[in-house]
């Protein structure tokens, strides 16, 4: 289906490519469900395995939110790792960490397979409130102290290194995190897919009735309700929206390190310089699936916020999608019979979503110890059936966004 919300800087700027034809038959080993990070980088593990592997998106290959989303490269999950610890206690905590921030299979995969995606490093989180800035402190000495991982405290004083902004009270730069265009990494995923003989069939919607396959593997995120009802219900759909601002003469003064940044707030704003030198900026939320009427004229006011100095920038595109998040923030993974899953990232997958992948194929082979370490996080669906579950959750998210807005 057409999608305005589609037409993004990074659909303008990607790479040229298409599928092969698929013809004959094509039953498989294993059928993929979903184009985006997670069904693509499980569709090549699955065929590095020697599987036969046919992958199925309803649109095209980063149609969704893996294609539209800000290009963060955010080590770990939602979760900090010493939140991780006080629930789950350090054995969990130890597997955890190894795969969600230790494990960069995206800066890997783009190394073997030469993708081109405009990659950079560096991500810093900027302090909302002085409050805010002494617990990145705190989790930055326990990420030193007992993972031996090394960040960058940034006092107020030491932000214009990386930040031109009055807005913030200092932050954490994590020299391990980064950015890159998102569009261009799935196709380059999918190239080196293809490549590896995974058969790619776009503008087809399938369910796993549908499918002559061994081993089915549900990656379509904030659709998966559509094919599974059930798993539909761990996740609500929080529509996010992005612009991008013509290119800056002066974009370096705004960030001058290059980093990626997000903030501490609970509705955060994140942003970055794309390759061409344009502040890619995403801030606010809505709750309701209809868009804004005018998505530049919606985020632009939160690009103020932060910069002040570019509030009458040219903006040259707007575009937005929706993230499936779960009550917990934490991702939902796991298996039923022969279908695999894994779903509700909560804004937080663009490297986990990768390792996510190629933990289903480990698995399928039959070594699930890491595939279990995510499958076993906890997550229970939304209440309220499916005409009260997302007003519910929406009361929810709106609570803890005044909350974060009242300081």
């Amino acid at each position: 289906m057409s999608d305005p919300l589609a037409a993004s800087y990074y659909a303008a700027t990607a790479s040229p490519w298409r599928p092969s034809p698929v013809e004959g038959d094509i039953a498989c080993d294993v059928a993929v469900i979903g184009g985006g990070f997670t069904g693509v980088s499980a569709a090549l593990a699955c065929a590095e395995r020697g599987f036969s592997v046919v992958l199925y998106e309803a649109e095209r290959i980063g149609f969704g939110a893996s294609g539209r989303n800000g290009g963060q490269l955010i080590p770990g999950l939602r979760w900090t790792a010493s939140e991780l610890e006080a629930e789950f206690g350090r054995e969990r905590a130890d597997a955890l960490f190894d795969l969600c921030w230790r494990d960069n299979r995206v800066k890997a995969r783009i190394a073997t397979h030469g993708i081109d995606c405009d990659v950079k490093a560096g991500h810093l989180e900027a302090a909302w409130t002085p409050g805010d800035f002494d617990a990145l402190r705190r989790e930055a000495d326990y990420l030193a102290g007992r993972f031996g991982y090394t960040t960058h405290v940034v006092k107020k004083a030491g932000l214009d290194a990386h930040i031109s902004s009055p807005l913030y009270h200092g932050g954490i730069f994590d020299p391990h995190g980064g950015h890159f265009h998102p569009l261009n990494y799935v196709i380059g995923l999918a190239r080196a897919a293809e490549a590896a003989g995974v058969r790619i069939v776009e503008g087809r919607r399938v369910a796993p009735g549908d499918l002559d396959a061994r081993f089915i593997i549900d990656a379509t995120d904030s659709w998966i309700g559509e094919i599974e009802p059930n798993l539909g219900r761990y996740t609500v759909p929080i529509m996010n929206y992005n612009i991008a601002t013509a290119p800056l003469a002066h974009a370096h003064e705004l960030l001058p390190s290059d980093a990626a940044v997000a903030d501490s707030r609970f509705v955060l704003n994140y942003f970055r310089l794309s390759a061409d030198k344009r502040l890619i900026f995403g801030g606010g939320e809505r709750y309701s699936q209809r868009p804004p009427r005018d998505i530049a004229a919606f985020v632009r006011p939160f690009m103020a916020e932060v910069f002040p100095q570019i509030a009458d920038a040219p903006i040259d595109y707007g575009w937005g999608g929706a993230v499936a998040v779960t009550m917990n923030r934490l991702p939902h993974i796991g298996r039923n019979g022969s279908i695999f899953f894994a779903h509700g990232f909560s804004g937080h997958g663009a490297l986990v979503t990768t390792i996510a992948g190629e933990l289903i194929a480990e698995a399928m082979v039959g070594t699930a110890e890491r595939f279990d370490v995510l499958a076993s996080l906890p997550s229970r669906p939304f209440p309220g059936g499916w005409w009260l579950r997302r007003p519910l959750a929406t009361l929810g998210l709106l609570w803890y966004a005044l909350r974060d807005r009242l300081g």
